[in-house]
């Protein structure tokens, strides 16, 4: 699980260019002027971690931050939106944890109804950040943990938080 770029299949293929050119060491001076010309000379963003919550996971991606900034917005807008519910997040918390029956994700989070539960698991189930593991059970995609909690990082340190 690791370096594993987000984002169409345009952006891969962009990124996947550009990590080329600089492995050649090409300027690419003899290719035509592009609207993505800034490419290369964005720079790059990243994360990478290795965690021991309920098994052991280590993730690392690196992108271009130009291709960042094309990145489907509505997908992005998704998972932020899921993520943006105090509830959705203290259920993904506890998920980080360790998969959950339904009864103890209702429980870790006092929401007064399976009901309440139900519509925030569906929301973030959309959003593919939690999977029904079975009948009434839900866990987290290993792939998931490292972005998730880079995530809530981020967030604190907008917030000013940490």
């Amino acid at each position: 699980m690791n370096d594993r770029p987000t984002g169409n299949y345009e952006d891969r293929i962009a990124d996947l260019e550009r990590r080329v050119r600089l492995l050649e060491g090409s300027t690419g001076s003899d290719e035509s002027p592009s609207a993505d010309a800034s490419i290369g000379t964005a720079g790059s963003i990243g994360y990478h971690g290795a965690v021991s919550l309920y098994g052991n996971v280590s993730w690392t991606i690196d992108y271009d931050a130009a291709a960042t900034l094309r990145l489907d917005a509505s997908s992005i807008s998704g998972v932020l939106d899921a993520l943006g519910n105090p509830a959705r997040l203290a259920i993904v918390r506890t998920l980080l944890r360790g998969p959950a029956t339904a009864a103890e994700l209702q429980e870790a989070t006092d929401l007064s109804s399976p009901g309440r539960l139900y519509h925030h698991l569906r929301t973030l189930s959309a959003a593919h950040i939690v999977e029904q593991q079975s009948r009434n059970r839900y866990h987290i995609p290993p792939a998931k943990v490292v972005p998730l909690l880079v995530l809530s990082l981020a967030a604190a340190d907008v917030a000013e938080e940490l």
